[in-house]
């Protein structure tokens, strides 16, 4: 059974950096991709950034494009989420997803999910 595991969040100044890391129990052939999702207070949960696991592909919302990076360690079934010029708005709690991913910014289509992990950025 798939068990995604968070851990990594915390309280940051802006212009902090932080590591999430997400590790899964097991791999099975439908994580295709494995992306970090948001939801912040007043707000719907969007997509952060996504990776392809097959090729290490990678997408990303325009609102941390070149401040986050996504990567994988597909031996240990693990993937990052490094985020660094952390501002307010990031704030929020950060979950991690497993799934087809068919689009990848769209939670319905992803069929795992981490507890989440809160973010908290201080101005």
């Amino acid at each position: 059974q798939v068990q995604l595991v968070e851990s990594g969040g915390g309280s940051v100044q802006a212009g902090g950096s932080l590591r999430l890391s997400c590790a899964a129990s097991v791999y099975t052939y439908d994580m295709r991709y494995m992306a970090w999702f948001r939801q912040g207070p007043g707000k719907e949960r969007e997509g952060v950034a996504a990776i392809f696991i097959a090729n290490g592909d990678t997408y990303y919302a325009d609102s941390v494009q070149g401040r986050f990076t996504i990567s994988r360690d597909n031996a240990a079934n693990t993937v990052f989420l490094q985020m660094n010029s952390l501002q307010p708005e990031d704030t929020g709690m950060y979950y991690c997803a497993a799934g087809l991913g068919i689009r990848w910014s769209r939670p319905s289509y992803y069929r795992y999910w981490g507890q989440g992990t809160q973010v908290t950025v201080s101005s």
